[in-house]
């Protein structure tokens, strides 16, 4: 939904295309009360119109049918949608496969859970949902790390329902695949998306939202206000127009070398010998195909990615988050202590960096090679 300010979030409609009133004022909360990202909402918005969709089909009031939770989770496992948003027929046995794997699903429980809870705090649903939906627990189930300094016992509240996700193997772009990636690229603009990416960390969302008074890529900036010495880019949260956002709160500022100092310069030829002194403020902007000078979405980065993979024959799909992963990982391997990679990542959480630490395997197997041999200890011995 477009608002006249400009900023837009997603709701849902029910079957006479009338916005229905509690999951829009949830959907509102979370955009504008707790500033959480415009896909936020719209992941939201999906799950949320499934569940209705179960409801109606079912013959059950949403309010009430927390109850039946257990019977939403296998409706979401086994039926797939249509492209008129209306369930198909389920065809159960053995072999079949399933409509929607388990991070979906309880992507789509997260979603319900939250437009629950909000119903209730409005007075839409009973109180007797929240004990449907959610189990008291203590502190003493959760990791160390999330547990505190105080060792007193604390209670919180657990999601009841929830999916086991099998373990997946986090990965990250290999330097051969990215460099492989760097060479199909066919304009300087290409090139520097893949350092950005790649060798700033950034995440695609936050290099689509990048100014051009984003970056500064002089020695000394204090000229334009800016009192950080060297190249580098502020990454900051805002609305944009394509639709780019940073999943980080803070703002910070992110250091840049030389090499990517090197292809910004080529870029910016590049984009002023098609544009001249036109185009948005954004800095990354459509020059190859209309409407010249129009920002680049976070989704075309994405795209980007996949046609380079397929130039460079890759053996396996390398998405730009994966590259984010390879620059936080190359950090570390590089000597980089943990606070330098949180840092550099733009977390606030030190734990939150660790899924990126990810060694190259050849530093795990100079690890390897550095163990000495046994070797049998030799004595005189006592006489």
């Amino acid at each position: 939904m477009d608002l006249p300010s400009g900023v837009r979030y997603w709701t849902v409609i029910d079957d006479d295309f009338e916005v229905v009133w509690v999951a829009d004022q949830w959907l509102r909360f979370l955009r504008f009360g707790r500033s959480r990202a415009e896909l936020t909402t719209k992941a939201y918005a999906e799950g949320v119109s499934l569940y209705l969709l179960w409801c109606r089909v079912t013959g059950r009031q949403w309010p009430q049918a927390a109850r039946d939770m257990g019977l939403f989770m296998v409706w979401l496992k086994y039926t797939p949608s249509t492209p008129d948003g209306e369930p198909a027929s389920v065809v159960m046995g053995p072999g079949a496969e399933p409509a929607r794997r388990e991070r979906r699903i309880n992507g789509v429980l997260t979603a319900v859970r939250g437009l629950l809870s909000y119903a209730v705090s409005v007075g839409k649903a009973p109180r007797s949902v929240l004990g449907q939906i959610y189990e008291l627990a203590d502190s003493r189930d959760l990791p160390l790390e999330a547990q505190g300094e105080d060792s007193g016992l604390t209670y919180r509240l657990r999601a009841v329902h929830r999916v086991q996700e099998p373990e997946a193997e986090v990965g990250r772009a290999t330097d051969d695949e990215l460099v492989a990636m760097f060479l199909q690229c066919r304009n300087a603009r290409d090139r520097l998306i893949v350092l950005l990416l790649g060798r700033v960390g950034l995440r695609r969302g936050q290099a689509a939202g990048l100014h051009r008074s984003d970056c500064h890529l002089l020695p000394d900036s204090r000229a334009l206000g800016c009192d950080y010495e060297g190249a580098h880019v502020h990454v900051r949260r805002r609305d944009n127009s394509n639709r780019a956002w940073s999943k980080s709160k803070e703002a910070w500022t992110q250091p840049l070398d030389f090499l990517v100092v090197q292809a910004f310069d080529q870029y910016i030829d590049e984009r002023h010998e098609i544009l001249g002194a036109g185009g948005s403020d954004f800095l990354l902007v459509n020059l190859f195909r209309e409407p010249l000078g129009a920002p680049m979405s976070p989704d075309a980065l994405g795209e980007l990615f996949e046609r380079l993979g397929q130039r460079a024959k890759l053996s396996r799909k390398v998405g730009p988050h994966m590259a984010r992963r390879a620059f936080g990982s190359n950090v570390s391997d590089a000597g980089g202590s943990l606070d330098e990679v949180q840092a550099l990542l733009g977390q606030t959480h030190p734990e939150s960096s660790r899924p990126y630490l990810i060694p190259d395997r050849a530093r795990l197997r100079e690890a390897i090679e550095r163990v000495p041999s046994p070797r049998a200890l030799h004595g005189t011995g006592e006489k």
